[in-house]
């Protein structure tokens, strides 16, 4: 049964005369009489008592009518179902992000998005920044956020949050405490905890320069494959390490020191380049709400 049939068989079981019904319908009466009686063959039933003074419905129009209201809802849910998803107000988004966007930074901007967005359900998946870029890449997940600033082939990048770097030193390093800014080449002697390149090319070529910058090559003992864990390494004492200051704002197991000549690092969003309105509306949300 077809919605349209739906729609006259309620204005006329709610009407209870074909006239009527044909002006709610915008329609001319014969149209509509003939559909009803065209609906009555294909069911094989009668659904209404016609006489020359009334209609009334039968039992079998009464049953067809509460399917029919049924019908139109599920039609008209349908229909916004699919609009909301085109204007990215439903659907699933599969968001990427490097362990450190889970601080500070992401959490408010989720909990905005989801009181703005409560019918898009949203899937998180832990990356680091070159697995992003290629999961994106291949639509393994919708956006992902990353420490970046060029998305490749295929790919955007959306620029969210220009951080700084900080020193990251153990409790007890002899220059975890002060208050003037640190020389980045008063750690030229120290044992470093290392993210390789592979990892995150961006974030490991701007720690190499500003050591180059400083005048020393880093001795890089200890390799990480997160901030996360290079925090915990140079929290046990195993070597120093520069990050962005957003993952150590609110530990106490590390030194942190402002630096002299501070390098940054861009934590970017990457979605396909023909990607959704549901993305680029979580995209916009993300820009519009960033610290």
């Amino acid at each position: 049964m077809e919605v349209r049939q739906a729609r006259y068989f309620i204005a006329v079981a709610e009407e209870l005369h074909f006239g009527r019904a044909a002006h709610r319908l915008h329609m001319s009466q014969p149209p509509l009489s003939q559909a009803i009686l065209a609906l009555e063959r294909e069911l094989d039933v009668r659904l209404l008592h016609r006489t020359s003074r009334q209609v009334a419905l039968t039992k079998a129009g009464e049953v067809l009518l509460k399917h029919c209201r049924q019908l139109v809802r599920e039609s008209e849910r349908t229909r916004a179902a699919v609009g909301h998803a085109r204007d990215g107000l439903r659907g699933e988004l599969v968001v990427g992000a490097v362990a450190s966007a889970f601080t500070d930074l992401l959490a408010p901007m989720l909990r905005h998005y989801r009181k703005t967005r409560p019918e898009v359900r949203l899937r998180m998946v832990e990356v680091d920044t070159e697995s992003g870029a290629e999961a994106v890449r291949n639509r393994e997940v919708d956006l992902a956020l990353v420490r970046r600033t060029a998305g490749g082939a295929g790919v955007r990048a959306v620029p969210l949050h220009r951080d700084t770097f900080v020193a990251a030193l153990p409790l007890d390093h002899p220059h975890a405490t002060g208050n003037d800014d640190l020389d980045l080449a008063g750690l030229a002697a120290d044992p470093w905890v290392w993210i390789p390149r592979e990892v995150a090319a961006g974030y490991h070529d701007e720690v190499v320069t500003a050591c180059r910058r400083a005048g020393f090559s880093p001795d890089a003992r200890h390799q990480a494959n997160s901030i996360a864990t290079q925090l915990a390494m140079v929290s046990g004492g195993l070597g120093v390490a520069i990050v962005p200051s957003l993952t150590v704002r609110a530990r106490a197991d590390v030194a942190v020191r402002r630096l002299r000549v501070p390098p940054g690092v861009v934590l970017s969003i990457l979605v396909h380049e023909d990607a959704d309105p549901l993305v680029e509306h979580f995209v916009a949300t993300m820009v519009a709400n960033s610290v």
